[in-house]
C-alpha cells in the first residue's frame, strides 16, 4: 500500500529531468562565463566566421570625417543609418524630391507646378553621391560662402534655388516649405562625414585640360548623333516616361531643358561632366569620350537653342568671370565667342598674366 506522502513514479521522473535541466543550463552559464573571460574577439557569442562577413565594404574603407588632408575619395554617409531616427522621414523626403523632382514639383507636380520637368539628378547624378558627378559632396561643409556670380555671400536655400531657376527654368521654392527644408536636410545629412571647409575629393565635377583650339559645334554634332541621340533623341527632346510627368531621358536642348543662367550652359561644365559621366555607364576611371570629343560635344549641345534667362545682377565684378562665361562684357580684350568656344588658353594666360602684376 503506497505511503501517504510517498511521490508517484511521475513525480519522481519529473524531479530527476528537473535536476538535469539545472545541471545543464549551468554547465552552460559555465561554458559561456570562461569563454568571456577568455574572449578577445570582440563577439559576446563564440559563433564562426564566415568569409563572406569578413570582405570589407567600401563604406567601411571610408574615414569617419573626411577633412583636408583626406586623401579618400568622397562616399556618402549610409542612408539607412537614419532608421528610426527623429530626421529619417524628413532625409528621405529631401532624397525622394532629388531623385523625382518632376513628380512633386514639375508641370505635373502633386506639390506645385514650378519646374521644367527634369529631376534633380539628371544633372546631379545618383541622387547627388556619384563621384565627380556633379554630387552634394562638399556643399554642407562649404555654405554659407561668397559667391562671385551673385557678388554675395549664399546659403543652401539660395544654391537650391539657383538650380531651380536655372537647371530647372522654373521658380524658387519657399525657403520655409518642407521641401526646402527636406532638401537641405537631405544635402545637410550627406556633407555630415565632412569636416567644415573641406573640399572632398570626388566632389563637383573633375577638372578637364583646355583644348588648343577652339570646340567645334559640327564635330560636336557628328559624336552626339553617334553617341547620345539613343536616348536624348536626334532633336534634344529626350525621352518622357510612361506616367508623362519626368523624363526617362532629359531634353538637352529646347524648351523644357536647362536656360542659359545654368551651370551646364558654360562649356567647360558641360564637357566636364559628359567627360567622366557620358554615355550612361562611364565614370571617371572608365570615361568612354576623349577629351576632344567631350569639349566638341559641350560646344554642339550649348549652341542649340534653349529658354533664355535674364540675369542682370550676376557678376557684378565682371574681373570674376570664368574665362567660358558667354556673355559680356568682360574685364579683357576678347570676344563673346571665344569666350563660349575656345581657344580658351589665350584667355586662361592673359588673365593669369593681369592678376601676377
Amino acid at each position: 500500500m503506497k505511503q501517504k506522502n510517498e511521490p508517484s513514479f511521475d513525480e519522481s521522473v519529473l524531479n530527476i529531468k528537473s535536476v538535469l535541466y539545472f545541471i545543464v543550463i549551468a554547465i552552460m552559464a559555465l561554458i559561456f562565463f570562461i569563454f568571456q573571460i577568455f574572449n578577445t574577439s570582440g563577439s559576446i557569442i563564440p559563433l564562426p566566421k564566415f568569409q563572406a562577413f569578413e570582405v570589407d565594404s567600401i563604406q567601411s574603407k571610408a574615414p569617419s570625417k573626411y577633412s583636408k588632408s583626406s586623401e579618400n575619395y568622397w562616399i556618402a554617409p549610409d542612408i539607412t543609418s537614419l532608421k528610426g531616427s527623429a530626421l529619417e522621414s524628413q532625409i528621405l523626403y529631401g532624397k525622394e524630391l532629388i531623385q523625382n523632382t518632376a513628380k512633386y514639383l514639375g508641370p505635373k507636380g502633386s506639390v506645385a507646378q514650378i519646374s521644367n520637368g527634369m529631376n534633380c539628378q539628371n544633372c546631379h547624378l545618383d541622387a547627388g553621391t556619384k563621384i565627380y558627378g556633379n554630387n552634394y559632396g562638399s556643399v554642407a561643409s562649404t555654405f554659407p560662402k561668397f559667391r562671385a556670380r551673385s557678388g554675395t555671400e549664399e546659403n543652401i536655400y539660395k544654391r537650391v534655388n539657383d538650380c531651380f531657376e536655372r537647371s530647372l527654368n522654373g521658380q524658387p521654392l519657399d525657403t520655409t516649405s518642407a521641401e526646402m527644408q527636406a532638401i537641405k536636410a537631405y544635402m545637410l545629412f550627406l556633407g555630415s562625414n565632412v569636416e567644415k571647409g573641406t573640399v572632398v575629393k570626388g566632389s563637383g565635377l573633375k577638372d578637364l585640360l583646355f583644348l588648343d583650339r577652339a570646340a567645334n559645334p559640327e564635330s560636336g554634332k557628328k559624336i552626339y548623333l553617334a553617341k547620345c541621340a539613343s536616348c536624348h533623341m536626334a532633336d534634344g527632346k529626350g525621352v518622357k516616361a510612361q506616367d508623362g510627368i519626368a523624363y526617362t531621358y532629359p531634353p538637352l536642348w529646347g524648351s523644357n531643358s536647362y536656360n542659359m543662367g545654368a551651370g551646364l550652359y558654360r562649356l567647360s561644365n558641360f564637357a566636364k561632366y559628359v567627360k567622366y559621366n557620358m554615355p550612361l555607364g562611364a565614370t571617371y576611371e572608365a570615361p568612354q569620350l576623349t577629351d576632344e570629343e567631350a569639349w566638341d560635344l559641350a560646344a554642339f549641345v550649348n549652341s542649340q537653342s534653349r529658354p533664355t534667362k535674364a540675369t542682370p545682377n550676376d557678376w557684378p565684378d565682371i574681373s570674376k568671370k570664368p574665362i567660358d562665361h558667354p556673355f559680356g562684357p568682360y574685364s579683357d580684350q576678347f570676344d563673346e565667342k571665344q569666350h563660349k568656344y575656345g581657344p580658351f588658353k589665350p584667355i586662361a594666360e592673359a588673365k593669369k598674366s593681369k592678376q601676377n602684376k
